[in-house]
């Protein structure tokens, strides 16, 4: 009987060992299945935040290239607007010293005149105060064939020719002379930048 109770103890032994051992295996299955789940659930997750990191990465370097190319169009535009008023300063400064000369603005309103009296019209010159003594004195021969000289304070430098009632006029004033000028240079001194 104690071999028997031996032998019904060691069954009882293994089937608990070998129950034990494949209880311990299920559970170490299990969590290593669980463990697999989270590891490829975080692979997922961090696939995913490296993705949107790109996306956003990409994102703003493109902002910050249109943003560049934004300043740098903005900085040639100022510099471009910068040297355009320089110019035109400059233009004006040697126009008006140019046309607040008597002897250069005397001979251009007798050619104006010359110019002008062909068609029979009454002429009026428009012109500064510092003119007007030069004017008269270098026009009193053609004063009978009807021009009129009145000086404006708004003419500055230059003159202007008014025809027809002053229905017409003809601006030889200084302003004018630089606008025109500029205009002209505008387009050259774009091209000039923008190469």
């Amino acid at each position: 009987m104690t071999e028997d109770l031996q032998k019904l103890l060691e069954k009882i032994q293994d089937d608990g060992v070998n129950k034990a051992q494949a209880e311990a295996e299920a559970i170490l299955s299990k969590a290593a299945k669980e463990a697999e789940a989270l590891i490829a659930s975080a692979q997922q997750e961090s696939d995913k935040i490296k993705a949107d990191a790109k996306t956003e990465a990409d994102a703003y370097a493109a902002r910050a290239e249109e943003t560049i190319r934004q300043s740098a169009r903005d900085t040639l535009l100022h510099v471009e607007q910068s040297v355009t008023a320089l110019l035109e300063k400059l233009l004006k400064k040697s126009v008006d010293a140019t046309l607040n000369s008597e002897q250069t603005i005397a001979p251009l309103v007798i050619d104006a005149v010359k110019s002008y009296l062909g068609e029979g019209e009454h002429l009026k010159i428009v012109a500064s105060e510092k003119m007007l003594e030069t004017l008269r004195a270098e026009l009193a021969s053609m004063a009978q064939d009807g021009i009129e000289i009145v000086t404006d304070k708004t003419v500055g430098t230059g003159f202007r020719v008014k025809l027809a009632d002053g229905r017409i006029e003809h601006d030889f004033t200084g302003t004018a002379v630089v606008d025109a000028l500029a205009k002209q240079l505008r387009p050259a001194l774009a091209a000039l930048l923008n190469s």
